[in-house]
């Protein structure tokens, strides 16, 4: 997620420039493996710290309809953000792989009880259940893993876009010349990430959507005003 111009829907087809797409790969594995080498200790105390740090932030705490997703691959623990969430009363919801819109997400709700299936990546996921679906806008908050990102904001994923296609129309209806501006601030992106997954320069492609803040154990990060 990072160019500040883009299109409705990411395009399957779209190539990127063969240099740009060569360095995100290295960009992915070098800071894939940043990630895996954390301690379980390391772990436990970021997740813990991350989750203090949302809990004072304004967002978390206004909104009662956040998404959030189940940390893999060394990606920061929400586990404990999660639980905290529950205790103050609000819904949280979980990405599930669109059983028919190949590369978008649904969003389902997510309590303790929750039948929990692997999805094709291997990730668990609830089970899709239609009435569990939670319609896009009515999203406040959307918690967005990631894999690297810079000092401007720019987001770097897995590479599968799903997360690009799923806020392109909410953030494309956001732009100056949208005509529901109230609708458009729906659902409002923040990335989690380890302190250690910044690195100095992500490449922008043209589809990327940027991230206005992210949350790390130790900062705060906010573009909104640059």
């Amino acid at each position: 997620m990072s160019a500040h111009s883009v299109t409705p829907n990411v395009p399957h087809a779209l190539s990127p420039d063969p240099h740009s797409a060569a360095l995100c790969q290295q960009l992915r594995r070098t800071v894939r493996e940043r990630r895996r080498r954390l301690s379980a200790p390391q772990q436990h105390a970021a997740a813990n710290a991350l989750a203090e740090r949302a809990l004072q932030h304004p967002r978390f705490q206004q909104a009662q309809h956040i998404a959030l997703y189940l940390a893999v691959d060394g990606e920061l623990d929400t586990q404990p953000l999660i639980e905290a969430l529950w205790q103050c009363g609000k819904q949280v919801y979980l990405p599930v792989l669109h059983p028919f819109s190949r590369g978008h997400l649904l969003f389902l709700a997510y309590r303790p009880d929750s039948p929990m299936r692997a999805n094709r990546f291997g990730i668990l996921e609830p089970e899709l259940d239609l009435h569990a679906v939670c319609p896009l806008h009515q999203l406040e908050l959307i918690a967005t893993p990631l894999v690297a990102f810079d000092a401007h904001g720019h987001r770097l994923g897995m590479g599968g876009g799903f997360y690009d296609r799923t806020l392109a129309p909410t953030h494309h209806s956001s732009q100056p010349h949208a005509l529901n501006r109230a609708h458009a601030a729906r659902p409002y992106p923040i990335g989690l990430a380890h302190d250690c997954q910044q690195v100095a320069h992500i490449p922008r492609q043209i589809w990327d959507i940027p991230l206005p803040e992210i949350l790390t154990p130790t900062r705060h990060w906010d573009w909104r005003n640059s």
